[in-house]
């Protein structure tokens, strides 16, 4: 297949706008401050809108319905301000069919926002200082999968014998019978939209386990056990879920153990009603 026109169809999606940029590299800056992330939300009213619809859905469970940016930064802080503006700014990439992958409409999205938010909740039980960052490279991670999945659907074939035949990887035989993968067409997005060199190295690498055990930072390993959970619960797994493979490793290197896996899973079980309003909210639907 031509990867360069593979390539070029990143440019029929929805662009990052000039204030999602701004957002973009405030949040990319772990030394940022939420009155940064005010001075340029409050000029754009159609993000205002998504940041109050989101921060009133039953996932936060403010007592008190928020009527200004101000007053929902005031209840919710950096962390869950800057997810929120995130999911409002990206999802109309995110909510239509991906039929290569066998995932109906809206199911990417829900998928993507659940990893989001299981890798923040881990994030913070680490203390980590880029959960913002982290929490979008997350919710981003899986946008190649939007240019490629055309592509998947007439290679599906061939990818699934070689995941039977030779042991590969889903993403492995992506590379090998389209010559790209959706994880690296994803960095080729991020590139080009200028998000930050961690972001960057993160949708990258996000399923690489070289990276994901070898690398100082805990960012990609949080990720794939995200991935992982949300795999376990039966969301977003599509034709590639059940090709991924699960590094018990990952868990030792998180110093994670399986009661704290089960914790977490229960943890989004008891919220998955609140979590579908909210991916319901930011899509828009």
């Amino acid at each position: 297949m031509d990867i360069d026109k593979i390539i070029q169809k990143i440019d029929s999606l929805s662009p990052v706008s000039f204030t999602g940029s701004r957002i973009m590299a405030i949040i990319s800056n772990p030394n940022s401050s939420l009155s940064e992330i005010v001075d340029v939300i409050k000029y754009d009213q159609v993000m205002t809108a998504n940041l109050l619809r989101i921060c009133n859905s039953a996932y936060f469970g403010l007592r008190t319905k928020v009527v200004s940016v101000r007053q929902a930064i005031a209840y919710l802080g950096m962390n869950n301000i800057a997810g929120a503006v995130m999911m409002g700014h990206f999802s109309k990439n995110f909510t239509a069919a991906q039929k290569g992958y066998d995932l109906g409409e809206g199911e990417l999205w829900k998928y993507s926002v659940s990893s989001a938010l299981i890798a923040k909740s881990l994030a913070e039980k680490q203390r980590l200082n880029n959960i913002p960052c982290l929490f979008t490279s997350a919710l981003l991670k899986d946008i190649g999968k939007i240019i490629l999945s055309t592509h998947i659907k007439e290679a599906f074939q061939k990818i699934v014998l070689c995941v039977q035949n030779e042991g590969m990887t889903f993403l492995d035989a992506e590379k090998k019978i389209i010559g790209i993968d959706h994880a690296e067409l994803g960095a080729r997005v991020a590139e080009k939209w200028r998000f930050s060199p961690e972001m960057v190295f993160i949708i990258r690498n996000h399923h690489d386990p070289l990276k994901i055990l070898l690398e100082d930072d805990l960012s990609i390993p949080i990720i794939y056990l995200a991935d992982t959970i949300c795999m376990m619960v039966g969301i977003g797994g599509g034709a590639d879920g059940l090709a991924y493979r699960y590094y018990q490793e990952v868990m030792s290197r998180l110093n994670f153990t399986d009661i704290d896996l089960q914790k977490t899973i229960a943890d989004f079980w008891g919220q998955i009603k609140a979590v579908e309003e909210m991916v319901n909210m930011s899509g828009g639907n």
